[in-house]
């Protein structure tokens, strides 16, 4: 009989799928910005019921719940079907918004979240934005309902002393360098993290070195000077998260979609490392609204508006990929020695009166020779193709379609380009739209070979700059103080 209970236990033990996890259970000297890491034997399936709480485990006080019943968005797919299943423009966002769904707020702008995201064997629990303190202890509890492995049982944590950590006494004592690692081995494990600890506009230069690692994390920077974000190297640290403008539908204030944001900043640099969004659509991957921003030897991928710019940025040995519209500029940006991969147009250039554009020198446009993401549906699994086309100026606004931007600036010097149509740009609107300001202007326009490309039926709104006749004009847009107002430096590790 012993014999027969002991098996049945057995059996029943071995079919248990436990996880490992982050923090371990006991441990201390934790960051409070840590993710709460479960890896199973087999890949887990997110629930849809239940409830993962944080305890504070003097007082026994809930600091943080996160319920698996409340969708993470209105569209958690990041994509807004229309009648044909496209990804259509969502709508302003429902006025109960916020307690329809998962909201966590991050320097004062909610935001839509995932509670729990999971890759391969592994899932990362979102606590809330700030929900853990400096010198606390915390106890977790997890329903068993809220994962299940693709193998086994999860039997959660449901005891006091089953999943328990103590943060760090203090926070870092060196503000000028400021170290992320995922692994916890840094004085913050995100890179929002440690954003929050820079304080606002700094008068000194403040380094983030982010460690090596995946960090999927929405990024939001707000009011910051004087930073550096360096990473140990451009190909190993990847941040990155899931968003657009229909999992973030547009409502007031600032932009909710991209998956890492700069805004009212200045004098700031991005170094060697990769930003991602992983959702199609009107996704970037940043968004800058700054000046004095520095992108050196960065790698960017994003969706529609892969890169939107406000402001004057300087970007140099750096990759960008998008689809479609992919540099949606409001900015001056000097783009030296970089790549831009786009399905469909590089830009939709937006430039306000006043101010340079954008301009390419030594830097190449190659077209990705695929259908617009958004587009391609069970329906319709060829999708919808776009022209590689410089920059676009089509109608835009206003019943009569005559609001545009009649400032617009595009420049290309030495060029190397592929895939781009013979007229080169466009569409752009036609009278009463007035181009007589638009510049859009190339000179020693290549291929990827080297080889002078035909210019013979480019659009007649551009232009094609010649020596000696334009040797200022090239002169000038080769220098980019001319263009940005500043002389830009790189600060170095």
């Amino acid at each position: 009989m012993r014999s027969t209970v002991f098996s049945v236990l057995l059996a029943a033990a071995s079919c248990l799928a436990e996880p490992t996890i982050f923090p371990a259970n006991k441990a201390t000297n934790v960051n409070p910005d840590t993710h709460l890491i479960l890896t199973f034997p087999s890949p887990p399936k997110i629930g849809t019921s239940g409830l993962i709480r944080i305890y504070d485990a003097a007082d026994k006080k809930l600091v943080d719940t996160l319920d698996m019943s409340i969708s993470p968005s209105p569209n958690p797919s990041g994509r807004a079907p229309n009648a044909n299943g496209q990804t259509k423009q969502p709508g302003p966002a429902d006025p109960n918004d916020n307690s329809k769904y998962q909201v966590t707020m991050i320097a004062g702008v909610d935001f839509h979240f995932f509670p729990i995201i999971v890759r391969n064997n592994t899932a990362t629990v979102y606590p809330h934005h700030g929900a853990l303190k400096y010198g606390h202890s915390y106890t977790v509890k997890m329903d068993p309902t809220v994962l299940t492995p693709a193998a086994g049982a999860f039997s959660g944590f449901t005891t006091d002393t089953a999943w328990t950590f103590t943060t760090k006494a203090a926070s870092p004592t060196n503000s000028s360098r400021i170290v992320v690692a995922a692994d916890g081995s840094g004085d913050f494990n995100t890179v929002q993290g440690a954003i929050d600890f820079v304080p606002s506009s700094s008068s000194k230069r403040i380094t983030i070195f982010i460690k090596n690692g995946f960090y999927e994390e929405l990024v939001y920077m707000k009011g910051k000077n004087n930073i550096i974000i360096r990473g140990e190297s451009r190909d190993k640290v990847i941040v990155g998260y899931p968003n657009n403008s229909a999992f973030n539908p547009p409502k007031s204030g600032p932009s909710r979609r991209p998956a890492f944001t700069i805004t009212q900043c200045k004098s700031v640099q991005l170094s060697s490392f990769t930003i991602n969004n992983y959702f199609v659509g009107q996704a970037e991957a940043l968004l800058v609204r700054g000046e004095k921003v520095v992108l050196d030897h960065m790698t960017l991928s994003g969706s529609g508006d892969a890169f939107t710019t406000y402001g004057s940025i300087y970007f140099a040995d750096s990759k960008l990929t998008g689809h479609g519209d992919t540099v949606l500029g409001y900015g001056a940006v000097f783009y030296l020695r970089s790549e831009i991969h786009s399905i469909g147009p590089f830009t939709w250039t937006r430039t306000p009166a006043g101010q340079h554009g954008n301009v390419f020198v030594n830097s190449s446009l190659i077209s990705i020779n695929e259908p617009l993401p958004w587009t391609v549906t069970e329906a319709r699994p060829t999708g919808q193709d776009s022209k590689s086309t410089f920059a676009r100026l089509p109608r835009n606004g206003g019943p009569t379609g005559v609001s545009n931007f009649p400032n617009a600036e595009m420049v290309l010097i030495n060029v190397k380009t592929s895939g781009v149509p013979p007229e080169g740009w466009g569409p752009i609107q036609s009278a009463p739209f007035d181009t007589s300001n638009v510049h859009f202007w190339e000179y020693n326009t290549m291929d990827l070979d080297g080889k002078p490309v035909d210019m013979s039926k480019r659009h007649p709104v551009s232009k094609q700059l010649k020596l000696p006749t334009d040797g200022k004009t090239i002169a000038d847009y080769s220098n980019p103080k001319f263009v940005l107002g500043w002389e830009p430096v790189i600060v170095g590790p």
